[in-house]
């Protein structure tokens, strides 16, 4: 028993080595996050999206202030908060859609996700997560569809 218990303790350890600097930053934040939402509900939520979007790198910021005027254009019911130290937007309390900076992970791309409380079902599959470099008025139209029907 006390091998097992020897076992458990060294693969807990080790489990932090499975992620990646960013990914126990992003965990780091989200833990903040969920001891700091009682003195969310007092704070405006919409100045903390905007700050945290004002952190971000020149076109990560470029894409989440679009983003970000986007959502609340085409779903002004939606609660603007942070998720894992991105901008999210909720509804009844749960995340609906996200902005992922592409400086987060250190990706190439930015990404819009939508979670499974998004009302996007088209058939058996549908697409869920959009990767994003830039906005085109054709991309912003597409978007503001996405979210309008996510949110209804």
């Amino acid at each position: 028993m006390a091998n097992t218990t020897k076992k458990t303790a060294k693969a807990a350890a080790g489990s932090e080595e499975n992620f990646s600097a960013e990914e126990r930053a992003a965990m780091k934040e989200r833990a903040k996050e969920v001891r700091s939402s009682k003195k969310a509900a007092e704070a405006d939520p919409e100045a903390e999206v905007l700050a945290k979007i004002a952190e971000f790198p020149p076109d990560d910021r470029e894409l989440a202030e679009q983003v970000h005027k986007l959502v609340r254009a085409a779903a002004p019911t939606l609660t603007p908060r942070l998720w894992y130290g991105q901008p999210a937007y909720s509804k009844d309390g749960k995340v609906l859609v996200f902005f992922q900076p592409a400086s987060k992970f250190k990706t190439r791309y930015a990404t819009l996700g939508f979670s499974d409380v998004a009302a996007l079902d088209e058939g058996s599959m549908w697409p869920t997560y959009f990767a994003m470099t830039a906005l085109s008025a054709a991309d912003e139209k597409r978007i503001s569809e996405l979210v309008a029907r996510a949110a209804a």
